[in-house]
This record gives C-alpha cells, sequence and structure tokens, in this order.
C-alpha cells in the first residue's frame, strides 16, 4: 500500500465528513477506516478473512466478489454487500458473468450486490436495474 495512504485517506474523509448523508469506504484497511471514522471498508476478494474484524470495529463492509460461492461466503461472514464482476467484458477482468448469471446469483442471495465490471452504455444500467441488483459501479460509463 502507499506510503501515504493514510495521510490521503485522512485527507479524503475529512472532505467528505463536511458533507451530509454521504457513506465514506475506505479501500482495504478496516483499521485505519475505524481510526478516521469512514463508515466503512471495501475489502478486495482476497480479504474475506477480514470480514470480521471489520465488523467487531463497527464498519459496514463491502467485498469485491467474482463467483456466486464468494458472494454466499460474504454474506454468511456478515458482509453488508459485495462487489460482483464482470458482469460485461472489461479490460483485463476475466470473462463476463451476463445478465442471466447476474440474475440466477440474485435469486440465490440475499446480501446487497453491486453489478461492476464493462457497465459503459445505458442499456447495460437498464439491463442491471431489471435484474435487481442493488446498484451498479462505473468508471468509464460516467467518464463518457
Amino acid at each position: 500500500m502507499n506510503v501515504n495512504y493514510a495521510v490521503d485517506a485522512e485527507a479524503f474523509i475529512n472532505v467528505c465528513l463536511a458533507l451530509d448523508g454521504v457513506k465514506i469506504f475506505l479501500h482495504q484497511d478496516a483499521k485505519l477506516a475505524s481510526k478516521l471514522k469512514a463508515t466503512g471498508v471495501h475489502l478486495t476478494s482476497t480479504q474475506f478473512e477480514k470480514i470480521p474484524h471489520a465488523k467487531k470495529l463497527g464498519l459496514e463492509v463491502i467485498i469485491s466478489t467474482h463467483t456466486h460461492e464468494e458472494v454466499l461466503l460474504a454474506q454468511k461472514l456478515g458482509a453488508d454487500a459485495v462487489t460482483y464482476s464482470p458482469i460485461f467484458a472489461s479490460p483485463d477482468k476475466g470473462e463476463p458473468k451476463g445478465v442471466e448469471d447476474l440474475k440466477a446469483l440474485l435469486q440465490k442471495c440475499k446480501i446487497k450486490v453491486f453489478a461492476l465490471g464493462g457497465i459503459v452504455e445505458s442499456w447495460h444500467v437498464e439491463a442491471v436495474e431489471e435484474a435487481g441488483v442493488y446498484g451498479f459501479a462505473s468508471i468509464r460509463y460516467f467518464a463518457n
């Protein structure tokens, strides 16, 4: 992790704390997120063992997932939400899951699911909304 990560995180959180109604999630570091009074932590798909610790710190937890099994494990361990990806083709992100796989996942889990990956067109947003996701995340959709 970047040596200045804690400094940058503190500056980011201080800006966000001045905004009403904004949830603040820090990436990967639950201890720092708790210390800086973030709402929660976003964990990578290699950090499942950190979910219980983050919850004990009183943080909301979102974790990146790429399989149905990972989503169900996140749910079992107490995560509040997951990102599930890639739904559509996205550079260097592996084989897209597709909307039908997303629908099948949503039938078997109760956790909030954010669709992620390759969401660049309005029809992508409509497709994941119709599937029933809690939300979606994208960089390229908003950058275009």
